[in-house]
């Protein structure tokens, strides 16, 4: 039968954050097929090892130490992207060969570009590639807003190379959704010549279930009403849609609606985020041990993402929670709702998000029917096991799947 080793640049537990979300249940699905060798990094506490050890047969977890800025000088040194260099680990690496060497390795399962960089080129077995989004573009698009222009440039310039590589190198290269898969092939210098395939991301719709949790106690004795945005808060492109919000769309919400409030949900808010905690209308929650409270005491959840690649788990989060959800095209990719009956989609301008959001608040009835109707979507369209029926057959082992599902 053989044996899977899974490489992930986070430890895949707790399921608190977008890539960790998709990596956990990666994993979960990797185990009902093969034993399962684990390596990864971890950042901070609150990462599971105990977790890992109950589902894994070994695993090794490399600490994630090395200072952004000694990361940079030795990627600048060495000609290589700030990305990989910064999840290099010899621990790591010696550990991977030391697996492979001992155990019956039939598959390697890379979730994230930066741990291509461990799969040994002479390895005989299978190779799936999770790149999950075009990192590259994302880099770019920094870049072309103006951000570490230099530096952003180079690191676009240098993942895609190696996002080209790992393609050829994969038996099979997956990306979150037919977009993200689409600009991919047209960054390839020979597309034809590499095997990408689309596996998108689920959403656990019994655990984010409206009957299943009361919404946050402070925010319902609160007039409102209320906006919920949620997401890792040092995220660049999460910080920058709630600043927008702040500055640009409060003022005239609350020209409208002078009790509204924003609440911010998600671990390490930046100091530009924080510098706005308290102003009228704007509390910053920073982490917290559940978001669904504060999602269940909104009136709607925002996502006017500027900058966003792939399927956003805030936005299924918040529709299996039966919440309408108002978000740019950007944060919509990948999930094919219908605007206006399963959410609302505006183009990133503050009067039109405005008045979208009044027209929406003055129909009593317009909340719980988009919110119904969210839900009912994510119920049909993106489960985690639809989701990953496929991955079976990517890794060499559908055989396993279907002895398993009998």
């Amino acid at each position: 039968m053989g044996e899977i080793l899974f490489l992930a640049h986070r430890v895949p537990f707790p399921p608190d954050r977008g890539d960790r979300i998709r990596s956990h249940h990666l994993l979960k699905a990797l185990a009902r097929l093969a034993p399962v060798h684990v390596g990864c990094f971890v950042e901070g506490p609150g990462e599971s090892e105990a977790a890992l050890a109950a589902m894994t047969a070994s695993y090794c977890i490399a600490p994630r130490t090395k200072p952004l800025p000694l990361a940079g000088a030795e990627a600048v040194l060495a000609g290589k992207p700030v990305s990989l260099t910064a999840f290099h680990s010899r621990k790591l690496e010696r550990w991977v060969r030391e697996t492979i060497a001992a155990r019956d390795i039939a598959a390697i399962l890379v979730f994230s570009g930066q741990m291509g960089q461990y799969v040994p080129a002479d390895f005989q077995g299978r190779v799936v590639i999770d790149l999950c989004d075009v990192d590259s573009a994302k880099f770019a698009s920094y870049a072309a807003a103006g951000e570490r222009v230099w530096l952003n440039t180079r690191e676009a310039r240098l993942l895609a190379v190696e996002e080209e590589r790992l393609g050829g190198r994969a038996d099979a290269t997956l990306l979150i959704t037919e977009a993200e898969a689409a600009l991919y092939r047209s960054r390839l210098a020979a597309p034809g010549e590499v095997n990408v395939q689309v596996i998108g991301n689920g959403i656990d719709a019994a655990f984010f279930d409206p009957a299943a949790v009361l919404p946050h106690p402070v925010i319902a004795d609160l007039p409102g009403p209320h906006f919920v945005f949620t997401g890792q808060m040092d995220y660049r492109p999460n910080e920058q849609a709630a600043l927008w919000v702040i500055e640009a769309l409060m003022p005239k919400l609350r020209a409208r609606f002078p009790q509204a409030m924003f609440h911010v949900v998600g671990r390490n808010p930046t100091g530009k985020l924080m510098a706005h905690h308290g102003t009228p209308g704007v509390q910053v929650w920073g982490e917290v041990p559940d978001v669904r409270p504060f999602i269940a005491a909104a009136d709607a959840v925002l996502a006017p993402l500027l900058i966003a690649r792939g399927v956003q788990n805030k936005v299924l989060e918040a529709m299996a929670m039966a919440k309408p959800v108002v978000l740019t095209p950007d944060a919509a990719t990948g999930i094919a709702a219908t605007d206006g009956e399963d959410w609302l989609v505006c183009p990133p301008d503050p009067a039109t998000i405005c008045a979208r959001i009044a027209a929406l608040l003055r129909d009593p009835e317009a909340p719980a029917r988009i919110g119904a109707a969210a839900r009912r979507f994510v119920l049909d369209h993106h489960g985690w096991d639809a989701m990953l029926a496929p991955l079976a057959g990517l890794i060499g082992m559908a055989d396993e799947g279907q002895r398993h599902a009998a």
